[in-house]
């Protein structure tokens, strides 16, 4: 099964495509208001629209959190993956992980403490991921906040925000996934991931709908 990032998840919504029930909504209001945060009023049913986009598998995400780490830890990006190794081998991010976020927040808090399969962001801005066991996936995320740090990831790739993720030149990159290459393509797989996640906070910011992993 592979990873979908869904934008249209509505405010107001008994239940849609997403599986999102009303009882999740509430836990959401319930939790933005505990910390202090901006209510999430976002569209209703009948003003939003789903959109998915697709990951490069679950693989994807987690090979771009780890450029994150990497990032915060030493301002550098790492050397690509070895072929057949995975990103969740890493010492580094497998270290991340075991952690909560810290206070103050780390520079990709937003992008790596978050489930990998379930679970929100919704377009309000909060400087500290939501962590609680009543939220779906355990932690509820900003969208702004995932745009502002993807953005950062893509700047360091070198990576432009106007490449369509579906482009031939994107896909070859990420199937060829060739250390020798160059700038962002020697990252292929990161990029087009790194590409999807920015078109996803870029609707859910702008539309005022939440984003959903499924």
């Amino acid at each position: 099964m592979g990873l979908n990032v869904i934008v249209g998840v509505p405010a107001h919504a008994e239940d849609d495509r997403t599986g999102t029930a009303g009882a999740d909504l509430a836990v959401i209001a319930e939790l933005l208001e505990r910390a202090g945060a901006q209510q999430w009023t976002g569209p209703g049913p009948a003003e939003v629209r789903s959109t998915d986009f697709e990951m490069w598998g679950y693989s994807g995400l987690h090979a771009v959190r780890r450029l994150a780490v990497h990032l915060a830890a030493d301002g550098r990006l790492p050397e690509p993956l070895d072929e057949g190794r995975r990103a969740t081998d890493d010492p580094l991010l497998t270290e991340v992980y075991r952690s909560v976020p810290g206070d103050p927040p780390g520079p990709f808090d937003h992008l790596i403490h978050h489930s990998d399969c379930e679970g929100y962001y919704v377009p309000v801005d909060f400087a500290r991921v939501i962590v609680d066991e009543k939220a779906p996936g355990g932690h509820l995320g900003s969208s702004v906040r995932l745009l502002a740090e993807v953005r950062r990831i893509a700047k360091a790739l070198g990576l432009p925000e106007d490449i369509d993720p579906d482009s031939e030149e994107v896909v070859d990159a990420a199937d060829a996934e060739d250390p020798d290459a160059e700038g962002w393509r020697r990252y292929g797989v990161e990029s087009h991931d790194c590409l999807r996640l920015l078109e996803a906070a870029k609707l859910s910011v702008e539309t005022g709908a939440a984003i959903a992993f499924s």
